[in-house]
């Protein structure tokens, strides 16, 4: 569904306002999730220059290669009034935007840039603006990106449901016998299915594979009695998107330790599910999940932050990790998923991508969070 062209006019001109507080006079975005957040535009960004020249006062411009130009039809751009400046392969980009700056007033002292803009368009810019100090963008438009309206938390709401769908069908995949690759295959396929645009990513980890959180698929054989880490998403027509993990036994466990690990790890995942609320700290969310876990001996084996923000990209603001003194808002959405990991044996993670509420927490994610066991 495309996204209101008031809501993208909003977003610019508190994206110029965030700028303006922050100190800096030009925001210079190329293809990323921040330029689709500000114009509703999905681009690759390549070795011919595309980027938005935001200025933090001033109209703002989109400069594009001139071969680009007709794939801005159809588009928002044209409808919310943005100058379009095109340039040809025998002509410098570089100096083109600092052209659409200089003639709006002189360069500005200090241009935030895209985090994920390449090195090279970065160091082609230093080079046509010498006299500006180049910043990241991220400390500015993060503020706007981590709190979702009510449009980007029922995009979110969809990518959930999906997923709920894929993991509801592991029986299909998770059968003695498969290696971890063709159960990850099908998993692949099942999340198109279900609503998806692509699978970002699959982890099948069984049995030692799972104590490894990063895990993708291999050859090894699923067998009885394996217990399977299954981390799953991606990205729905919104470009939001889905992320959960559920942990799976082939049959009952065969390590006799797997029940009462385990229901630690519920109990974690809870707690920190239940810490989320308006006013406390992301470091609080992370100290309820590792309280419990740490409390039956196995702190050592929970080796990543709590969870991580969830939107146009699978990993952004706000992040919940020891240290992090945010305070938690309402329209903040991210991820709650402690895990306990015993390397060269199993290991377990529970993930449910939640939104911060105007009282409270709602999970978006409504699989059940038990070691479900999968019979033939």
């Amino acid at each position: 569904m495309p996204v209101p062209l008031q809501t993208l006019t909003d977003r610019l001109s508190r994206a110029q306002q965030a700028a303006r507080a922050a100190g800096v006079g030009a925001m210079l975005l190329t293809p990323s999730p921040d330029l689709r957040y500000l114009l509703g535009v999905t681009a690759a960004s390549h070795e011919r220059l595309t980027c938005l020249v935001l200025p933090a006062d001033g109209d703002p411009t989109l400069v594009v290669p001139r071969l680009e130009r007709p794939g801005l039809d159809g588009t928002p751009v044209p409808e919310l009034g943005i100058e379009v400046a095109d340039w040809t392969d025998n002509e410098d980009p570089y100096h083109l935007v600092g052209d659409v700056l200089r003639r709006q007033g002189s360069l500005p002292g200090r241009v935030a840039l895209g985090d994920a803009m390449p090195a090279a368009h970065v160091l082609k810019l230093r080079g046509a603006m010498p006299g500006s100090e180049q910043a990241l963008a991220s400390p500015v438009l993060r503020e706007l990106r981590m709190r979702k309206d009510a449009a980007e938390i029922e995009a979110l709401t969809v990518a959930g449901a999906a997923i709920d769908r894929v993991h509801a069908r592991m029986g299909e995949w998770l059968q003695p016998g498969r290696t971890e690759a063709q159960a990850g295959t099908g998993i692949a396929a099942g999340i198109v299915e279900e609503g998806h645009t692509e699978a970002a990513f699959v982890i099948v980890g069984s049995g030692p594979h799972g104590a490894s959180p990063h895990h993708d698929v291999s050859d090894r054989v699923l067998a009885s009695g394996d217990v399977v880490v299954v981390d799953i998403g991606g990205p729905t027509a919104s470009g939001y998107h889905s992320d959960c993990t559920r942990t799976y036994s082939i049959g009952e466990p065969a390590a006799g330790d797997v029940t009462g690990t385990y229901a630690i790890l519920q109990a974690a995942q809870d707690a920190a599910v239940a810490a989320v609320r308006p006013g406390a700290t992301a470091a609080q969310v992370d100290a309820a999940a590792r309280e419990p876990i740490t409390g039956a001996g196995f702190g050592d084996h929970f080796i990543h932050r709590t969870g991580h923000g969830i939107g146009l990209e699978v990993h952004e603001e706000p992040y919940m990790m020891g240290g992090n003194d945010l305070v938690l808002e309402p329209g903040m959405a991210f991820s709650v998923e402690p895990g306990i990991y015993l390397p060269g044996r199993w290991g377990a993670r529970i993930e449910d991508i939640v939104v911060v509420t105007e009282d409270g927490v709602r999970r978006l994610n409504n699989r059940p969070r038990t070691l479900t066991a999968l019979h033939a």
